[in-house]
């Protein structure tokens, strides 16, 4: 992520001597500059990689399996979001790569982190003989409130992937649909 940031600020033109030849002369300062706009991707990945693996392994003392399994399997959708990311940098919004990689982004990141929460307590529920609605009332609520937390930003990001994907699959030039009905 550092190295999409370090790129960005090199093709914009503020390289300093050595641009291409390595990191800017003050590498510090692209630093202090990347956590200032990216503070909170990086807390993300610091508390994934220094608490929450490490809580995962320890904590769960050898249970539950198969629910860190379906959390894992989040990260389904991480290849397509990156490809994304590139293509924009790369200025190829309008490829037929690009499309096809949003439709798999957006069908991942459905299915892998917004319907996972859904499929996690219909498991449970059939594991323990309960129906659906009643799983919730049946869980401890720190689990549901753990669940809710991190279902929340999912919900949110595939909102943000949904609208993209409206952009995107628009015919060129026009227009975008009007929040509001108009009143004739």
């Amino acid at each position: 992520m550092f190295l999409c940031h370090w790129h960005k600020h090199q093709v914009k033109g503020h390289g300093g001597d050595d641009a291409g030849a390595g990191l800017p002369g003050n590498t510090w300062a692209m630093a202090r500059s990347y956590l200032q706009k990216e503070f909170l991707m990086v807390l993300h990945h610091a508390a994934m990689v220094l608490v929450c693996f490490p809580l995962s392994v320890v904590w769960r003392q050898g249970k539950g399996d198969f629910f860190l399994g379906c959390l894992l399997m989040a990260e389904v959708s991480t290849p397509f979001v990156c490809l994304g990311k590139i293509l924009i940098q790369y200025k190829q919004q309008h490829t037929l790569l690009h499309k096809v990689n949003g439709a798999l982004m957006l069908l991942s990141f459905l299915c892998c982190r917004v319907l996972l929460f859904p499929y996690l307590y219909w498991e449970y529920g059939r594991h323990a003989g309960l129906p659906l609605l009643a799983v919730p009332r049946a869980l401890p609520a720190h689990v549901n409130l753990g669940a809710a937390l991190l279902l929340a930003p999912q919900l949110y990001w595939f909102f943000l992937i949904c609208r993209g994907a409206c952009r995107l699959f628009r015919p060129r030039g026009s227009p975008p649909p009007s929040p509001c009905p108009t009143q004739d």
